[in-house]
């Protein structure tokens, strides 16, 4: 019965990864855009709702989820908010002297990059179980910057509205032409 509940665990962790080994800026934009990408600097959080230092928080920006991690220093880091390979939050991470730590798997995060710290890659007991299906992949990183009384993340503000394009398009095709005709 174990064994079957890890299996289900497994093929239902693997539903929620890519194929993709690694992230970059460039890759947060889709292949086939409508819109050209707008990179912009977007209001986050506020600076009285950044958390502590060595602490982590969520937030929305040009409809992508970002975690702002705080070092111990101060320093103020911006990453994408889901951990490879099964999607968790990072913003429930710990925040190390130049790291975040996935909460659940035990990855290793480097704050200035979003590559995986040598040697860190899945490293909780239940991540060597499901890590070991996946190659190691990083997060994305995003520029941030305090501007007045607010922190500011730069993102692409035309990506949410490249996947919606590609959703609703897939969805209205399914039920016929995406223009409004039928078949």
């Amino acid at each position: 019965m174990k064994l079957a509940v890890l299996a289900s665990a497994v093929v239902g962790a693997s539903a929620f990864t890519t194929n993709t080994p690694a992230f970059s800026r460039q890759s947060t934009s889709l292949a086939a855009a409508k819109f050209k990408s707008n990179l912009k600097y977007v209001p986050i959080l506020s600076k009285d709702q950044l958390p502590a230092p060595g602490r982590a928080t969520s937030g929305v920006a040009g409809g992508l989820a970002i975690c702002i991690a705080v070092d111990e220093s101060g320093k103020c880091y911006a990453l994408g908010d889901k951990c490879p390979p099964i999607n968790q939050p990072l913003s429930f991470g710990k925040v190390g002297d130049g790291f975040i730590q996935d909460p659940v798997l035990g990855t290793k995060f480097s704050l200035k990059d979003g590559t995986v710290v040598e040697g860190s890659w899945c490293g909780s007991p239940i991540g060597k179980i499901v890590g070991g299906l996946f190659d190691p992949s990083g997060v994305p990183t995003y520029p941030v910057k305090a501007k007045g009384s607010v922190v500011e993340v730069q993102v692409d503000v035309n990506y949410k509205a490249n996947f919606e394009s590609q959703y609703w398009s897939g969805i209205l095709d399914a039920q016929g032409k995406s223009n409004g005709k039928y078949y």
